[in-house]
């Protein structure tokens, strides 16, 4: 596991995503997220649809950087929005860094997609009976949610950033007290260090947890080959669960984290260029290769009947564990020589 590393302030880093596919209610049918990474505080920003990179980043200066100053990084998914050239320039502009997380790996903004989780639950619960008024009720979710207390810092979003907790409802005001300035900065100041220091043992400890069943990332280099699984590939002809596990090999061109990177993609397939460990392996030296993505499948083979195809296969090759073919072999062969299955050796 690579976790993200902790923030040193509130609103520094900040990750966007979109709730969609709701009602309309009062024109509206879309929800922009924004999270500070630092104190899980949220903006929940009720859109017509789902808009463009230049309406995102106007949105961004009115709910962030009129609040909360300009943030230093901004994660997202690599959404259309995301990649254009115009949010590239945006965030160019304002000296923020803008950062994708990797295709098909909803963990690297894992805070957008549990807030957007917890958003529809709770529209669900408040607006069954109606679901067309769920726009009235998301500014009550926003600030309960930012004034919940976070099991990662054991503080709420409003007091990790503003160093106080609001009253949750009128009637609970406790007796003023007016601070001077240099003593709330201070406050403020102790309140940011408690809240950093809890996020680093969270981090900490959800790393400890989640590594105990993964295996340790290999050591990529650029240049070196590497298969990539098919899972998220959009193949099309073969069914699916008779397609090739992996594809490829692909060489590496840039090594974007010690457990990610980004090989060398056919034009064709309009995918994240960047994967990660474990949804890319090393090169294997395997007795026979894939065939490569251009090349369709031996017409031959895709002419030999059911009844003559391979039935069965063991593992046995001397002290090697390897597939061993059986039933139909020499059929297979006479059709479509040379083939080989991934990982197996054909039957002598």
């Amino acid at each position: 596991m690579q976790p993200l590393p902790v923030p040193a302030r509130p609103w520094s880093h900040i990750a966007l995503d979109f709730v969609t596919g709701l009602p309309i209610s009062k024109g509206k049918s879309v929800v922009l997220t924004i999270v500070d990474r630092f104190s899980k505080a949220c903006h929940l920003v009720q859109l017509s649809k789902r808009p463009s990179a230049a309406t995102t980043a106007q949105l961004l200066f009115l709910h962030v950087v009129r609040l909360h100053g300009i943030p230093s990084e901004i994660l997202s998914d690599p959404r259309p929005q995301f990649i254009t050239k115009v949010w590239k320039d945006f965030c160019s502009s304002i000296g923020a860094e803008p950062c994708l997380s990797s295709g098909f790996r909803p963990q690297t903004n894992g805070q957008c997609e549990r807030l957007n989780q917890e958003v529809k639950d709770t529209l669900r619960y408040v607006c069954a009976d109606n679901p067309t008024s769920w726009s009235l009720h998301l500014p009550w979710i926003e600030y309960f949610h930012n004034t919940h207390i976070s099991a990662a810092s054991g503080l709420s979003p409003f007091e990790a950033s503003l160093g106080y907790q609001p009253p949750l409802l009128p009637g609970t005001f406790p007796d003023s007290i007016t601070p001077s300035v240099r003593s709330h900065m201070m406050a403020c100041k102790r309140v940011w260090n408690h809240t950093r220091s809890a996020l680093q043992r969270t981090s900490a400890q959800n790393k400890r947890y989640a590594d105990r069943r993964r295996l340790s990332a290999p050591t990529y280099s650029v240049g070196q080959e590497v298969w990539l699984s098919s899972q998220h590939f959009p193949l099309k002809g073969a069914p699916r669960k008779l397609s090739p596990r992996f594809l490829g090999p692909f060489p590496v061109v840039a090594i974007i984290s010690p457990s990610a990177v980004r090989p060398r993609l056919p034009s064709h397939l309009r995918v994240h260029p960047v994967f990660m460990f474990p949804r890319s392996d090393l090169y294997p030296q395997a007795p026979c290769s894939l065939l490569p993505i251009p090349l369709p499948p031996p017409e031959s083979l895709m002419a030999i009947p059911p009844s003559l195809c391979p039935g069965f296969w063991t593992s046995a090759l001397g002290d090697m564990v390897a597939n061993t073919w059986s039933t139909g072999w020499d059929m297979v062969l006479r059709n479509a020589p040379g083939f080989c299955y991934p990982g197996s050796v054909p039957h002598q």
